[in-house]
C-alpha cells in the first residue's frame, strides 16, 4: 500500500474524521482548517440539515442563500455534477433503493460480515450504478471546494463509517483518517440532552441556526452509552484494516490540553508545511454544516467536562455496565 506520505500527491486529500458523534469533531475541522492549505465544510455527507428553509452555513446565510454553496454548486455543474447541498446525495446510502439502504444500515464490522454485505450488494442491480455516482459526486464535491478556497486538504467530519468505507475506495481521492476518542461519558451526556450539551451556545442558534428544538434525539442513558461503544467499536473495526500510514488517532481532551502541538502533528500527518497556530482561527471565512458549535463566537478551546456533574449517579452506572470497559480501553477511568 503507498504510504500517506507519498503517492497521491496530485490528488486532493481528504481527512476524515472517524468517531462517535459529539466527541468533537466538528471543533477539531474548524481548528484543523487554520492552517492555509486546509480547510473544511464539515460533514460532507450533508444528511442533518433539517428543515433546509431555515438551516444556517456557519456564515449566518440561510444554507439556500449562501454564496459559498451556491459557488460549489456552479463549479460542480461544470464538472457535469449537478449539485444542491440541501439533497448533496453525497453520503452513500443517499438516493439507493430500500434493499440498498437496508444493506447500508448496520455499522461497519469485522471482515466476515462484511464480506456478507459485499456480496448482498453486488446482487443489488442499482448498486454498482449508486457506487460510481457517490464517488463521482464526492470527487467533484471535494475538487470544487478546493477550486474555491485554494486548499489541498478538505477535513470531512461526517464520522460515519460506512461513508468511510466506501470514500477509502474512491480513485480521485487520498484519503487519511483521523480517528477522533472521547471520554464516553461526556458524549453519552450529550446524547440524552443535544441541545443542551451538543449545540451552539445561545439557545437561539440551535437545532440548525433557528432554535428548533431537538427532543426527538434526545436517548435514554442506556442506549446512549450504547451508541457511544458501537460507534468506537466500528471505528477500531475499520481502522484495524487500514495501513498505519493512513491512520492516526487523536483524542478531543488532548486537542483541548495542548491545542498548538496536537494540530502540528495532525498537520504534519496530513502533508501540509508547519504552522503556527494562534487567535482568529473562527475569522476565516468559514462555510461549516454539522454541529451548532460552528455557529459559536467564542475562539476559547475548553474541555467539556459538564458530565462530571450533569450526569446522574444512576446514568454513570449504566454507562459503566455497558461501556465502562471499552472507555477504560481506550485511556479514561
Amino acid at each position: 500500500m503507498v504510504s500517506a506520505a507519498a503517492g497521491a500527491s496530485r490528488k486532493p486529500v481528504v481527512a476524515y474524521l472517524l468517531a462517535a458523534s459529539h466527541s468533537g469533531s466538528t471543533l477539531l475541522a474548524m481548528l484543523l482548517a487554520s492552517h492555509p492549505d486546509v480547510c473544511t465544510t464539515g460533514e460532507l455527507k450533508a444528511t442533518s440539515l433539517g428543515d433546509p428553509d431555515r438551516y444556517r452555513c456557519s456564515c449566518g446565510s440561510l444554507i439556500r442563500q449562501c454564496a459559498f454553496w451556491n459557488d460549489v454548486a456552479a463549479r460542480m455543474a461544470a464538472r457535469g455534477q449537478p449539485f444542491d447541498i440541501t439533497r448533496a446525495d453525497t453520503h452513500i446510502s443517499s438516493g439507493a433503493t430500500p434493499y440498498v439502504q437496508k444493506l447500508l444500515r448496520p455499522l461497519v464490522r469485522g471482515p466476515a460480515l462484511e464480506a456478507l454485505r459485499s456480496a448482498a450488494l453486488s446482487a443489488a442491480p442499482s448498486w454498482h450504478k449508486r457506487l460510481a455516482q457517490f464517488h463521482a459526486l464526492n470527487d467533484s464535491l471535494v475538487r470544487s471546494v478546493c477550486d474555491i478556497t485554494g486548499a489541498r486538504v478538505v477535513v470531512d467530519s461526517s464520522k460515519i463509517g460506512i461513508r468511510l468505507k466506501y470514500l477509502l475506495r474512491n480513485p480521485g481521492l487520498d484519503v487519511r483518517v483521523i480517528r477522533v476518542i472521547r471520554d464516553g461519558r461526556a458524549v453519552a451526556l450529550t446524547y440524552t440532552d443535544p441541545a443542551n450539551f451538543a449545540d451552539a451556545a445561545a439557545p437561539h442558534l440551535r437545532g440548525g441556526g433557528d432554535g428548533q428544538s431537538r427532543e426527538r434525539e434526545r436517548l435514554s442513558p442506556l442506549d446512549a452509552a450504547h451508541e457511544w461503544r458501537r460507534s468506537n467499536e466500528e471505528a477500531a473495526a475499520i481502522v484495524a484494516r487500514l495501513d498505519p500510514s493512513r491512520f492516526t488517532t487523536v483524542s478531543y481532551e488532548d486537542v483541548c490540553a495542548d491545542t498548538p502541538g496536537t494540530l502540528s502533528r495532525l498537520w504534519e500527518f496530513l502533508g501540509v508545511p508547519p504552522f503556527r497556530f494562534g487567535e482568529g482561527w473562527r475569522a476565516r471565512n468559514h462555510h461549516v454544516i454539522g454541529n451548532g458549535m460552528r455557529l459559536d463566537s467564542t475562539e476559547e478551546v475548553r474541555l467539556d467536562e459538564r458530565w462530571k456533574t450533569a450526569f446522574p449517579p444512576a446514568a454513570l452506572e449504566i454507562f459503566e455496565a455497558e461501556a465502562g470497559a471499552l472507555n477504560r480501553q481506550l485511556g479514561y477511568r
